[in-house]
């Protein structure tokens, strides 16, 4: 008997100590931190380091900021010497705010129960998003850049984020994006062509993934229609109208007088004129602010009252942009009209985007070169020379001179008869 309750004693204690050879080896979580209200779910890893199987039953987590479910294991599971088993477990975050350690507990057999702290954050701080870069304004059906700005202020990564802009008569480019991961204090900047076709409200809806859970914040930007004080102002100056043999030959001037540069300026004849020659189309290309370029078409028309320039650039963004200059070349002393509305027409159905200004200043210049007939400028009537020189002048220094000249004999009259008469 005696040597019966020894075998007993030493087969308990045996089981006992191969059980404690059986180890947390592994904890993982589906999220970092989670928001009240979220489920989640644990995964603990067990390891045998004993030589003999071993038996494991009920496994949980202990919290009172915890709803944990009924777990899917019943009955023992066996983990066999040097294998390793996971145990997933789902639960419910309650609040407050906070971190809290889980108990994880899981029985033996034969042997006492394991236990091992697992770490839950709770945390109500969502994603944040703004916009961080747009126009002053939003000219209609002119492609404009929005920067909206990202940043994760929670304790893990959140996953999934996909925005989607929205808005009455609103066209982003592109229409949704995807950000796979968004790591723990950082931030992502995302920018969205927004072409506008009236006066409306920018949604930006964003979800995002925290662990299964699925969470949506918005940005709401105003849409204003107006002029971008930003945006390029080609002005139209120093416009000079020369006859040729088969046609007319106009140079000018185009200043940008906006902020922004313009780029790839190309200059053309509208209808009813039509291009031809040496110059139907004259380009530019880039004029910085405050710059300005030459150009020089040539062109035939039956109206000279009525001569559309036309005049095309693009910003840095690569949106397209028109401006129509309607002149009046006919009378001598004509000017141009402006007859392109309050702004520039965007080519290619896309719109204005700006404050854009036209017109002609300054000095024209004057008379034929190259072999020309004539030119007639729109400020200074027909001459006869490039800028016409001194010889302009004559008239009007001849006609000075007689006056200087009846002047003085009219004074002297008295004098010129009594001179007279004593030579009779």
């Amino acid at each position: 008997m005696s040597s019966s309750s020894s075998s007993s004693t030493t087969s308990s204690s045996s089981t006992s100590d191969n059980a404690a050879l059986v180890y947390v080896s592994n904890v993982t979580t589906d999220s970092g931190s989670y928001f009240p209200g979220d489920t989640g779910t644990v995964t603990v890893t067990l390891t045998n380091g004993g030589t003999t199987s071993i038996g494991l039953e009920d496994p949980t987590l202990i919290s009172p900021h915890l709803d944990v479910q009924e777990s899917d294991w019943e009955g023992m599971t066996y983990v066999g010497a040097g294998d390793t088993v996971a145990f997933t477990l789902r639960f419910t975050v309650m609040p407050p705010d906070g971190t809290y350690n889980a108990l994880f507990t899981i029985g033996t057999e034969g042997g006492n129960a394991i236990h091992y702290p697992v770490e839950i954050n709770v945390n109500s701080n969502s994603l944040l998003a703004a916009v961080t870069s747009q126009p002053t304004s939003f000219a209609p059906e002119a492609e404009q850049n929005v920067t909206l700005t990202l940043m994760n202020t929670r304790c893990g990564a959140i996953n999934d984020i996909v925005i989607t802009p929205e808005g009455t008569g609103i066209v982003a480019n592109p229409a949704m994006d995807l950000i796979p991961s968004l790591a723990s204090s950082s931030s992502y900047a995302d920018t969205f062509g927004i072409t506008s076709h009236q006066a409306s409200t920018l949604t930006f809806n964003i979800s995002y993934q925290d662990g299964d859970n699925t969470h949506y914040t918005d940005v709401v930007l105003p849409i204003t229609i107006g002029q971008d004080k930003t945006a390029a102002v080609p002005v139209l100056n120093d416009v000079e109208l020369t006859t040729t043999a088969t046609g007319y030959d106009i140079t000018g001037d185009i200043t940008n007088a906006g902020i922004s540069d313009a780029y790839g300026v190309i200059v053309n004849i509208g209808s009813p004129a039509t291009g031809t020659g040496t110059y139907p189309v004259y380009a530019i290309g880039s004029i910085a602010s405050d710059d300005s370029g030459t150009f020089e078409l040539t062109f035939t028309t039956s109206d000279l009252s009525a001569v559309p320039v036309v005049i095309t650039w693009k910003d840095s963004a690569g949106n397209d942009y028109s401006l129509t200059k309607t002149l009046n070349l006919a009378s001598p002393a004509g000017t141009a009209n402006a007859t392109a509305g309050s702004g520039p027409r965007v080519t290619a159905g896309t719109g204005t985007g700006g404050n854009f200004n036209g017109g002609t200043g300054g000095m024209s210049r004057g008379g034929s070169y190259g072999g020309r007939s004539s030119s007639n400028s729109i400020f200074g009537g027909i001459t006869s020379g490039r800028g016409g020189g001194i010889a302009a002048f004559y008239p009007l220094i001849a006609g000075a001179v007689l006056l200087v000249v009846g002047i003085i004999l009219w004074v002297k009259r008295k004098w010129i008869m009594l001179k007279i008469k004593k030579q009779q």
